[in-house]
């Protein structure tokens, strides 16, 4: 008996099952909101999650108590995984703006279906991220004085600064991503209000429904609300994470003062979000059972997505080794190789097996397709962007333009349960999502639906 391994999707294959209905869809992702009690599975990740949470909380407290010097970071580097850790959360957060609304924009319809849990993503990841810059603060109990507010004493914050910057972007983008995942959540909160049996439950969805009836009119509105801010967040997510490129562009860090940066940024953005969306998106299909709606189709494509990512960020590595090797600047020259072969080599290479070497078997179709796999390497594409961002932040500053300043960056204990709390924070919020909105779009659903039944 041979064995024939899959080569690739059809063309017509479906992005729903055939079985799927627009009442048995509204049905199915409303009764994992209405359901009196959550499954086992959901009550075991949450306390797993809200457990880790805690943690945070008991590092944010002796952080608040003892100051900044309870993690390893200290003269000459004063940057350490809390930065390293804020650049790879807001990644994450990006990843789920480009897969929501950059892809609304291309029209692809296999983004309905993930489109709830990028953006659910995206708002459990973007607090972990904001939360970094605020506890690296020296008083992190003031941290309001970067809004820029008028005070007697005509005290502005300093619009140089990339602290400054960092905190406009995130303020803005965590408002409009609030305002953009409500503006697509509001019909589906009015179709669980409609199935809910409780009066209670009918109440409370009525009233995060605005009153929404289904008219035409109101469709009308929403849509073109949801288009205008999908047409914002598309280039917003490109100049959030490029700003946090120009924190390291705008200093003269050997290893840092590079114009690639930006794009450099992005590009890990668009391929970590990927690999956590994957995850989530398996999670999802299995917890809930909703193999008919979150199809092979769906996984197959988000893959492709995060294949091209990594050649995107294979480019960015050529040229990172190519400007201090061709350049005539030695610091730079140095502090890259020390990179390479020094403290923080294993780190180094294992990040470009794990984001570009790895993320290569995903041109084979029935990889794309397997589940294990693509949990095995969305896995390693994680944790091989956490590994780039140490490298990134804590080489540059070990090896700057003084040699007797140079030293090593050593995690405290507190620096781990800093990182574990926030991954804590992070499921904890997504979790919650999964309880009580619906996980799937309803409403672009439907559409898919109709299209599929109707050939």
């Amino acid at each position: 008996m041979t064995i024939t391994l899959p080569t690739e999707l059809p063309a017509d294959a479906p992005i729903v099952t055939r079985d799927v209905t627009l009442a048995s869809l509204s049905e199915e992702v409303s009764g994992r909101v209405l359901a009196n009690r959550a499954p086992r599975w959901w009550w075991i990740g949450f306390g797993i999650s809200f457990t880790l949470f805690l943690l945070l909380v008991i590092a944010m407290t002796w952080l608040f108590v003892n100051g900044i010097g309870v993690w390893g970071v200290n003269i000459p580097v004063a940057w350490g995984l809390a930065l390293a850790e804020y650049v790879w959360w807001i990644a994450l957060a990006s990843g789920g703006t480009i897969v929501s609304a950059l892809f609304f924009l291309t029209g692809s319809p296999w983004r309905s279906a993930t489109n709830r849990i990028a953006e659910s993503m995206l708002l459990s990841a973007v607090p972990c991220a904001g939360l970094m810059p605020i506890m690296h603060l020296g008083r992190p109990g003031l941290f309001y004085w970067l809004f820029p507010y008028s005070n007697v004493m005509g005290v502005w914050p300093q619009a140089r600064s990339p602290l400054w910057w960092d905190f406009i972007c995130i303020v803005c983008y965590m408002l409009m991503s609030l305002m953009y995942f409500y503006a697509g959540l509001i019909p589906d909160l009015a179709t669980v209000r409609d199935l809910a049996k409780s009066r209670g439950k009918q109440i409370l969805y009525g009233i995060l429904a605005l009153g929404w009836r289904g008219s035409t009119r109101e469709w009308q509105n929403q849509r073109t609300v949801y288009a205008i801010m999908s047409a914002i967040m598309a280039p917003m997510v490109v100049s959030v994470h490029s700003v946090v490129g120009l924190d390291f562009a705008g200093g003269l860090t050997p290893g840092w003062h590079d114009t690639q940066f930006p794009p450099y940024f992005f590009f890990g953005a668009v391929i970590s979000g990927t690999a956590v969306i994957i995850m989530l998106t398996i999670l999802v299909r299995w917890g809930y059972s909703l193999q008919n709606v979150l199809t092979e189709y769906h996984l197959n494509a988000m893959a492709k997505v995060m294949l091209v990512g990594s050649l995107m960020l294979a480019y960015a590595y050529v040229w990172e080794a190519f400007g201090p090797i061709y350049g005539s600047e030695v610091a730079d020259k140095t502090e890259f190789m020390q990179r390479v072969f020094g403290f923080t080599s294993p780190a180094f290479w294992s990040e470009k097996i794990l984001t570009v070497v790895i993320p290569q078997l995903l041109w084979l179709p029935f990889v794309r397709r397997n589940q294990a796999l693509l949990v095995a390497i969305s896995t390693g594409v994680i944790v091989g962007m956490w590994q780039e961002r140490f490298v990134f932040v804590t080489s540059a500053t070990e090896h700057n333009y003084m040699p007797s300043y140079w030293g090593v960056f050593f995690p405290t204990f507190w620096d781990w349960a800093t990182l574990a709390g926030t991954i804590g924070l992070f499921l904890t919020l997504f979790f919650l999502f999964l309880r009580f909105v619906p996980i799937v779009s309803i409403a672009e659903m439907r559409e898919v639906v109709q299209k599929e039944n109707g050939r």
